[in-house]
This record gives C-alpha cells, sequence and structure tokens, in this order.
C-alpha cells in the first residue's frame, strides 16, 4: 500500500511538471516584429533556470559561472565583461565572486540593471565544524520554497524592464511557483524518515536544504580553504560520533581531505551538484540520495 501511494504521489508530480512544461511551449509563440528579447546576466545556472522559466520567450540569459566552475573563486573572462556592456539586467545571488567583481560589472555596463535576487530572504549563517560562525551562507537556491522569492523578484525586475510583456512575467511566475510547491512536496515526503539527522558536507552548499527539511549540515570546510590538521581531526570526530555512512562532495571541488575523512570513518564518497542547471531534477535526486545515505 505504502509503494502504490508514492507511485501515484511520482505519477501526480510527474504529470503537474508536464502540464507546466506544455503550457510553456504554448508560450513560446514568435516575438513581434522589432521586439528583441531582454539581454540578462545571471551568476549561475540555477539562476538560469529560475529566469527562464520567468521570462519565456522574452529573456536571453547569459551564465557567469559554467559547468564545474566553482562561484567561491570564479573570476570573469575578458569576453563576459565585453558581453555585459550590451546586458540590460544582471541577477545577482550573494556568491563570492560577485564580492569581488561587482565593481568591474558595473564598470563594464553603467546602466546596468543589477538585481539581487536574494532579496527579502533571511540569510542563514555559515558555521564551522565546531559551530563558530563565518560569515553569510549564499546558497538560497537550494530551497524550493526560498526559490519562491527569488522567482518574485526576477518577476519584479522583468517587469519594470520590459513592462508591455507584464502578464507573461507574471502568469509564467505562477506556474513556476506552483512547481516549487509540487517539487517541495515531493521532497518533504522523500526526506521525512530522515529528519533530525546530520548530512556531512565537504563544502557547505546545502544549509537551507538541510533547515528546509529538518536535517544538520556539517561541513568538512568552509570558503574554498582545505581544513588544517586541527578541523581534520575534529571533522573526523564529529563523522565518528554521528555515524556519517556518506561524505556528499561537488564537483567543483577537490576530493581529497574528503576521501581522508571517509577513510578514517568508514564512510563512502558521493557526489551531488548545487549548481546543477536542471533545478528539479537535480534536487530530486540530490534528496533521495540523502534519503538513502540517511536511512
Amino acid at each position: 500500500m505504502r509503494v502504490s501511494s508514492r507511485r501515484r504521489d511520482q505519477r501526480r508530480l510527474i504529470c503537474g511538471f508536464l502540464v507546466r512544461i506544455i503550457a510553456a511551449l504554448l508560450l513560446l509563440r514568435p516575438l513581434p516584429s522589432g521586439a528583441e528579447p531582454v539581454p540578462v546576466f545571471v551568476s549561475i545556472l540555477p539562476q538560469k533556470y529560475f529566469v527562464e522559466q520567468v521570462g519565456t520567450p522574452r529573456v536571453a540569459v547569459t551564465v557567469m559561472v559554467g559547468p564545474g566552475q566553482s562561484p567561491a573563486t570564479y573570476e570573469p573572462t575578458p569576453r563576459q565583461l565585453t558581453a555585459l556592456s550590451g546586458a540590460q539586467v544582471y541577477f545577482s545571488i550573494g556568491v563570492a565572486f560577485e564580492d569581488a567583481w561587482m565593481h568591474r560589472i558595473r564598470a563594464a555596463n553603467p546602466k546596468l540593471h543589477i538585481v539581487p535576487t536574494q532579496r527579502g530572504i533571511a540569510l542563514l549563517p555559515l558555521r564551522g565544524p565546531d559551530g563558530q560562525p563565518l560569515g553569510w551562507d549564499p546558497h538560497v537556491w537550494t530551497s524550493p520554497p526560498l526559490v519562491k522569492t527569488i522567482a518574485a523578484n526576477i518577476r519584479d525586475a522583468l517587469i519594470e524592464a520590459d513592462p508591455a510583456y507584464r502578464a507573461n512575467y507574471e502568469a509564467n511566475y505562477q506556474r513556476l511557483e506552483s512547481a516549487l510547491d509540487d517539487l517541495d512536496r515531493e521532497i518533504q515526503r522523500i526526506l521525512m524518515p530522515a529528519k533530525g539527522k546530520a548530512l556531512l558536507v565537504f563544502h557547505p552548499a546545502w544549509g537551507y536544504f538541510a533547515d528546509t527539511y529538518g536535517l544538520r549540515q556539517i561541513p568538512i570546510e568552509i570558503a574554498g580553504k582545505e581544513p588544517g590538521a586541527k578541523s581534520l581531526a575534529r571533522s573526523i570526530e564529529l563523522g565518528r560520533r554521528e555515524q556519517a555512512k556518506v561524505i556528499f562532495v561537488q564537483t567543483q571541488f577537490s576530493r581529497r581531505t574528503a576521501a581522508t575523512v571517509a577513510a578514517a570513518i568508514g564512510a563512502r564518497i558521493v557526489a551531488v551538484d548545487p549548481l546543477a542547471g536542471d533545478y528539479p531534477a537535480n534536487l530530486l535526486r540530490t534528496a533521495r540520495d540523502v534519503a538513502a545515505a540517511l536511512q
């Protein structure tokens, strides 16, 4: 009976996604003569998904940080800085490279409208393995309920930049909001048995995901810096105490230190990517991996 119920929930979720995809495709009609798409830039691939969902068919989106690259250490290329001179909107999200480069981005295009899409979200503190605060966590997009705020900021900025298509942006936002609610419910169902358990990660990219679904994130490193001997020993101690079976890593960081901790506590390494472009599929896959690791 339980398996049958889960299959029905999964079918409803898939059907919901298909309905919204079909609706979005129906909006992909040719633009009126002379109506050029709005050129926008985003920092990371998940934002591209959000902007395209809200902005189709009126946006042309360029991503700064590509697949396999880290927003903690990324440096824009001269070609990207040149291309920014023709952009109308830049959707930021608070990742590290923006702090270092936003003044140059502004200089490349003084008329560029920079929109912080995390505006209105209460940020979580980043904490090290011993609980010490180390700044603010920018990974707000890993929580579907928070993405609704991100999407609303995108909608409002596109309406301001392109008011003739207000109805288009509002309708797209409503579809995305409904899809995010469906995604949230499915992840809640998947992770219900894991509530209260510890999520041992190499890089602390899953704090909002953990906060939304009742998990505890324990990071091995912070801010892209390899942990010293003392921090490494603390991570091994915590991993043993929590009886961690899995350490979650991402492709943007070296696995060497994570492998050391995994060997010391008898855990295995599983790769998850908070920066993948296919947002709903990636988050569902991550939820299933986490649920399997914490059972």
